[in-house]
């Protein structure tokens, strides 16, 4: 088996860093015979590429492949397109594995194989959120870590022929959120099974919640819910309209949890930094996504609405 680990990055490179020096890691044995990195620059303004062609004789791994700015689906579309791996492993930039993380997605990858004789599936592997920069691996697994997405690739390992045959990832997809679960609507269609794989573990690191995020985080759901549509449109479902909150359960829901509006970003923001001062920044973050929910779910409604009335 040689494993082609698909990256899209856009302006990461402090974690980036940590992200490539722990996939050089990696330990090799059966049934994996070597791996790549394939590394999919997504027009990033930072020191990025600099840094990786003066750090290529450290990173013997990777094969840097550059794009303009066109997000991560076309990222990962073009990573696939480079890789010659017969299995496909995606991550995020942000991700930081140990070193057995390859071995354990092809391990659960052949004895799946085997029990099923096709290879209609893929491995999901374990994703720990952390706050820490300068150890993300201490960080404890929690019960806020865990998820029910069916296809998410912040840590997925699949047959490239499978991913071909699907189609791979939507290029319409161009902002954040949701191009992965699309495939995986398309996947799931193909009768694709989800294997757990909590050995392959990864630690995904966000810095903790400040103030100053908040505007980013609000952009951010906007665009989610520009995309939310795009999702949608192609899978006119009630199970995609549950996962993108697309119902009036989730808009009373949210609507009746901030009190019709009231508590919001700024009502909000005095209590939100009394927790961050006290280090209580992941409380903080769980609270803001009260308001944040609501501003996703009520762009939804408007955006659907001067698209097309009748959806």
């Amino acid at each position: 088996m040689f494993i082609s680990v698909v990256i899209p990055t856009y302006n990461r490179l402090p974690i980036l860093q940590k992200c490539l020096a722990a996939l050089e890691c990696q330990q090799i044995g059966a049934p994996i015979d070597g791996y790549e990195v394939v590394l999919v620059d997504d027009g990033s303004t930072d020191a990025t590429v600099d840094w990786l062609t003066q750090s290529a004789s450290g990173l013997p791994h990777v094969r840097l492949i550059q794009q303009s700015h066109g997000g991560p689906a076309q990222g990962r579309n073009r990573g696939v397109e480079h890789a010659q791996g017969d299995v496909i492993v995606f991550i995020d930039s942000d991700l930081v594995v140990e070193d057995d993380f390859l071995l354990a997605h092809a391990r659960a990858l052949e004895r799946q194989w085997q029990k099923q004789a096709n290879r209609l599936c893929f491995t999901y592997g374990a994703v720990i959120n952390t706050a820490n920069f300068a150890s993300p691996s201490s960080e404890p697994h929690k019960l806020r870590d865990l998820s029910w997405a069916y296809f998410a690739t912040g840590n997925v390992a699949i047959d490239r022929q499978l991913l071909e045959r699907s189609g791979l990832f939507d290029p319409r997809f161009h902002l954040y959120g949701w191009e992965d679960l699309e495939l995986g609507e398309r996947l799931r269609r193909l009768g694709v099974v989800l294997v757990r794989c909590p050995e392959a573990v990864g630690y995904h690191w966000h810095p903790a919640l400040g103030l100053e995020q908040i505007p980013d985080l609000i952009r951010v759901e906007q665009e989610r819910s520009k995309m939310a549509l795009v999702f949608f449109r192609k899978h006119p479902t009630w199970r995609v309209r549950f996962i993108i909150q697309y119902t009036r359960l989730h808009f009373l829901l949210w609507e009746l949890l901030t009190l019709g509006g009231l508590l919001n970003e700024r009502s909000l923001r005095p209590l939100l930094g009394w927790l961050i001062r006290r280090g209580q920044a992941s409380w903080a973050m769980e609270l803001l996504r009260l308001p944040l929910n609501r501003i996703g779910v009520r762009a939804i409604y408007r955006q659907a609405k001067a698209a097309s009335p009748t959806i």
